[in-house]
């Protein structure tokens, strides 16, 4: 499973942001990545996220494969909605 997301908070995914999306990605079983530009880092690697660099404005993907790839998705989504509100 795929989904686009434009960074629409103030500081991307840096430290704050990155975080606590790493820890949501931590809660499900599968393999998750996300891809910025042409570089690709498991989504439950704090220091792999951070190292992407991506901005406000970026656009970045999130893949999911496993049992619960679905679920995590919908998670994932739902906080990124959720840092933008911030």
């Amino acid at each position: 499973m795929r989904k686009e997301y434009v960074l629409s908070n103030d500081e991307g995914l840096h430290a704050r942001p990155a975080t606590t999306l790493v820890s949501k990605a931590n809660q499900f079983k599968s393999d998750i990545t996300i891809t910025y530009e042409e570089t690709t880092v498991d989504f439950k690697s704090i220091m792999g996220v951070l190292s992407l660099g991506a901005e406000r404005g970026s656009l970045v993907v999130v893949e999911a494969k496993g049992s619960d790839e679905t679920a995590a998705i919908k998670a994932i989504t739902d906080h990124f909605q959720h840092l933008t509100l911030k």
